[in-house]
């Protein structure tokens, strides 16, 4: 079953490939301009269409930004020697060999756009402490115009492989030991953006799924419990909004829309369901300044069943691949809702194409909300990116928001020592095309409780002719929600913390040889005593020189490690040569 799913996987996204996407926000909402598409705040369907990224000028007029038609696609088979050394708590050295496939790919024209960077590698282990393992690892963003103008297929996938800490958190320097699990994640559907008369008209349906393998062993801490991590899930996301422009028909823009999320996960039959209804309006104060907001009703509601009681213990019954067993046989209990008015306000500015600025404030999930974004590209070769958010969600959940919140044209920044795509990506596109180029936070934990996820992120990348380097950061809180009287019981309105820092610099140094280095750090603060903190630090440096027109041979040092507050750190250093075979 495992290898069925790998291979659905990577068929969706080498499929992928040919298709481009609008804008995909991280909430639930269709905020900003209610007629026009938005540069952030609201999970909706608004953006820049497959052939042209919507902005505004000087006057406040619509303006096109046309994508370079191109194509660009390079698979490549690698082999590498790599060595590591283990400095801490043991003194292991071991050694293997890889042999890699892969792909990056980039497609733009005017009804299609797409970015891949797609790997699968397989290590063979040298000794009998080294053992033969592979991984898929890559990200697709892409969207293809069915009915140009009106109608899009959108989708997007992601594959990575991490280490599970005691926590619950993750971190790449243990990404192939016994702690190591697989991450998949896709979404896919269809988008509309069409205008009939002075009525535009915005909506999208996506369907998404996540799954995680399961880790061989995860390190705890005495007296701490098993951590559940996710299994699998789904998610349902749809969304309808009609609008009209300021000025159109009234002096104001106005906007009535409807959504509906339902995210199902395996473990314990977890469900967060949300539906709403709202107005909006959209009140000019200049040609590019503008008060935007909204109201109206939504109902949430978290729910799950408890595990399996083992009569004799009295405890939870764990299943063969370490998770709860859920106990279908009980009813299901409500561990959140709420039920009610929904508003919030804000403001939007839009002074020129390459510039895009939206700021709210409001209640929602029965308590003050705050969200919004900023996109800055002063140039082609410089892109700034801010986005902050607010959902009730889980682990599948996030995932899928924040993918789709990737923009399609990207450079992705791989670890030349493990091969595994970074978590965050260069964007290359026009102003508006993403919230966010990072899966940080997303991926800072793979728990399965629901939670209340707030964070900030905020990335910059800038391309020189010869240097380019760029450098990521964010913050997210996740209070997680669970029904009294379950086995979960215990982590209702426990709080977790990740603080998560990542750089690289990449450079030519001649006409045949180029360098590129990656730092990183994650601090990840769990509320559970038991669990404790958290620290991964990692940094990589690589040296690549070009032997023939397809053939590059590289050579790369790396230090990482995980300091934990429970448990020894680990820690270790590699080295690696390979060779480069691209088509």
């Amino acid at each position: 079953m495992k290898s069925d799913l790998i291979s659905r996987l990577m068929t969706l996204v080498a499929g992928l490939a040919i298709a481009a996407p609008g804008l995909a926000q991280a909430q639930s909402l269709p905020y900003g301009n209610v007629a026009a598409p938005s540069a952030g705040g609201g999970d909706d369907a608004s953006g820049a269409s497959g052939d042209e990224a919507e902005g505004d000028d000087s006057d406040g007029n619509a303006v096109s930004m046309p994508h370079s038609r191109q194509v660009r696609i390079t698979p490549y088979i690698e082999f590498q020697q790599v060595v590591n050394a283990e400095l801490s708590p043991g003194n292991e050295t071991l050694t293997w060999s890889t042999v890699a496939v892969g792909a990056d790919a980039s497609i733009s024209n005017r009804n299609a756009e797409a970015g891949l960077a797609l790997r699968y590698e397989r290590r063979f282990g040298w000794g009998s402490n080294t053992q033969d393992t592979d991984a898929v690892t890559g990200i697709a963003r892409a969207s293809v115009g069915v009915v140009p103008g009106a109608l899009y297929i959108e989708g997007g996938a992601m594959a990575a492989r991490v280490g599970v800490q005691n926590n619950g958190s993750t971190a790449s320097g243990s990404a192939f030991g016994d702690n190591a699990t697989q991450i998949y994640s896709a979404y896919i559907g269809p988008a509309i953006r069409a205008k009939g008369g002075d009525v535009e008209v915005e909506g999208h349906y996506r369907f998404g799924y996540n799954k995680v393998s399961t880790p061989v062993s995860v390190p705890l801490a005495p007296g701490q419990a098993a951590v559940d991590v996710y299994d699998e899930g789904t998610i349902h996301n749809a969304l309808l909004h009609f609008g009209t422009r300021a000025g159109s028909i009234l002096p104001i823009g106005v906007g009535v829309g409807a959504g509906w999320v339902r995210e199902d996960t395996s473990n314990l039959d977890q469900r967060v369901e949300d539906r709403h209804v709202r107005g909006d309006v959209t009140l000019p104060l200049g040609p590019d300044l503008a008060l935007v907001g909204g109201v109206g009703y939504e109902k949430v509601e978290v729910s799950h069943r408890d595990a399996v009681i083992d009569t004799l213990t009295s405890l939870p019954v764990i299943g063969t691949d370490g998770r709860y067993v859920t106990d279908e046989t009980q009813p299901r209990q409500i561990a959140f809702e709420t039920e009610g008015l929904i508003w919030d306000a804000g403001v939007m500015w839009r002074p020129s194409r390459r510039t895009a600025l939206e700021a709210h404030v409001g209640r929602r999930y029965g308590s003050t909300t705050y969200f919004g974004s900023f996109a800055y590209a002063p140039n082609s070769r410089t892109t700034f990116n801010l986005s902050v958010y607010d959902n009730v969600t889980g682990f599948g959940g996030l995932m899928n928001n924040t993918l789709a919140n990737l923009p399609t044209q990207f450079e992705g920044q791989r670890n030349p020592l493990t091969g595994g795509l970074g978590t965050c990506v260069a964007a290359t596109g026009a102003v508006g095309q993403g919230g966010s180029t990072c899966l940080n936070g997303a991926l800072a934990s793979i728990g399965s409780s629901t939670f209340r996820g707030r964070g900030v992120m905020a990335s910059l990348a800038i391309t020189g002719n010869r240097v380019s380097y760029g450098v990521g950061t964010g913050y997210e809180r996740r209070k997680f929600i669970a029904a009294p009287g379950t086995v979960l019981a215990s982590a209702n309105g426990v709080i977790d913390e990740n603080y998560w820092v990542a750089a690289y610099l990449n450079g030519q140094i001649d006409r045949n040889s180029s360098f590129s280095t990656n730092v990183w750090a994650n601090w990840y603060q769990s509320g559970d005593v038991l669990a404790g903190n958290t620290a991964a630090f990692g940094a990589t440096a690589a040296y690549y020189r070009t032997l023939s027109r397809n053939l590059t041979a590289s050579a790369a040092v790396g230090v990482d490690g995980v300091n934990r507050e429970l448990l020894q750190d680990f820690w270790s250093a590699s080295a690696l040569v390979g060779l480069r075979l691209s088509f």
